[in-house]
């Protein structure tokens, strides 16, 4: 029941997203006076639908996104422009011309988005995306006050390295831990004959002992069992005070700790969130920049079996995947649920920075085609030249199909490494 919850939560919280995204488009060209024929969430065919004045708000079968449409989102072509229909780019340019001009009915030609001054059409345009930013910042604030449990490490493994960590790859020397017989749900209670209460005391007490054998006991489906271990040396980076880069040696056993709650909450004052959300908006940026190899990356891993890198990219099913794992999680309902709000604020951190792309068909495009617009205007004012008709921005529609495609390969391509091969989070 847990993981269905989780599931829902995320699943809300993405469509929740999408239409105060649209809304986002919505309210601007209404106060403007464009002609909004329908607001639509999700994709491909209809669900249920309903018009209320000239507009049709409705829910499509695949909820990956959503739209609303404007009349006059293309312009007509510029006076003495010939139509071309000589090639299959030149169809699209007159086709997409023709559909829009098609939309605007007789007397309301001054409703067309094209009409618009250029700052109405930057507000309808980037309404969207900031509207995603205002959303991402507010969950935010709400994960970083509400905070999470302080969780702390026990003499309880976790996990049981298999082989020393080495800087090349090489052959795989076990990890004494390995050796030893060591599994994960061991509890530590002795360690070179030294009593072991938490994870401090098995720290201070394998420190060293590289290059001997110790005995150890450990606690094992309730009943204790006596084992040796022998550390061995390894050179650890430790960054020192003052931020240089340190080599210490220390004895390594190559097992990690289960951590457990002390009860206590760790929470932040409201004054860190603009902090939070710059580190969020440098790291999607960056995560943007990085798409299309991060896409060859898990694509790769998926045909060659390695494991993905956890900073990498998914689709709409890894955050499914995510959730469910955040669902499963040995944690209070709070912890789990603000986990999952937190997914939720770095998807509306996405749908903000992937949305500025300045290419049709996202918001960015639009904005670019307004921006380049804007300044054509003013130049043409400054030199005394009549005031330049609309952008063209039907030129672009072949880029808009090409980026399209694009996109939807790198969704399918994404969707079966996350079905195949899924970023193991936790």
């Amino acid at each position: 029941m847990s993981v269905l919850i989780g599931i829902l939560v995320v699943v809300v919280g993405i469509v929740v997203s999408i239409a105060l995204h649209e809304i986002g488009h919505l309210v601007p060209a209404k106060k403007f006076g464009v002609r909004v024929s329908q607001y639509m969430i999700g994709f491909g065919p209809t669900i249920w639908s309903r018009k209320k004045g000239e507009t049709e708000y409705g829910i499509k079968a695949i909820p990956l996104g959503g739209y609303i449409r404007m009349i006059g989102m293309i312009p007509p072509a510029p006076e003495g422009t010939k139509p071309a229909r000589s090639g299959f780019f030149s169809e699209v340019i007159a086709d997409s011309r023709d559909a829009s001009v098609e939309e605007i009915l007789p007397g309301e030609e001054h409703r067309a988005f094209y009409n618009l001054s250029t700052p109405k059409k930057l507000a309808i345009m980037l309404g969207g995306p900031v509207m995603n930013l205002v959303l991402s910042v507010v969950l935010l604030a709400v994960t970083l006050t509400v905070g999470v449990s302080i969780w702390e490490p026990t003499n309880t493994i976790f996990s049981v390295g298999e082989c020393l960590p080495a800087e090349e790859e090489t052959e795989c020397i076990p990890t004494p831990a390995l050796i030893a017989g060591l599994e994960p749900g061991d509890r530590i209670i002795s360690f070179d004959n030294v009593t072991i209460a938490d994870w401090d005391d098995l720290l201070a007490a394998i420190s060293g002992t590289a290059g001997h054998e110790v005995p150890l006991i450990v606690v094992r489906d309730g009943a204790e069992l006596a084992l040796a271990a022998a550390p061995v040396e390894i050179i650890r980076q430790v960054q020192g005070e003052d931020g240089e880069i340190q080599y210490v040696a220390s004895a390594f056993v190559g097992i990690g700790p289960a951590s457990e709650p002390t009860g206590e909450r760790q929470t932040f004052p409201l004054t860190q969130v603009p902090a939070e959300v710059g580190h969020l908006f440098v790291g999607t940026a960056g995560a943007v920049v990085r798409f299309p190899v991060a896409v060859y990356q898990a694509v790769a891993s998926t045909v060659t079996g390695g494991e993905r890198a956890t900073d990498g990219v998914m689709s709409v099913v890894g955050i499914g995947q995510v959730a469910t794992d955040v669902a499963s999680l040995d944690a209070g309902v709070l912890d789990r649920v603000i986990i999952m709000i937190s997914l939720v604020a770095s998807l509306n951190m996405a749908l903000f920075v992937f949305n500025l792309i300045p290419l049709l068909p996202l918001d960015g495009g639009h904005v670019a085609n307004a921006l380049y617009e804007g300044a054509k205007r003013q130049i043409a004012r400054l030199r005394g030249k009549p005031r330049p008709g609309p952008t063209d921005v039907a030129r672009m529609m072949p880029v808009a199909y090409v980026m399209f495609a694009v996109l939807g390969v790198s969704a399918i391509l994404l969707i079966l490494a996350d079905l195949i091969n899924p970023i193991q989070v936790f």
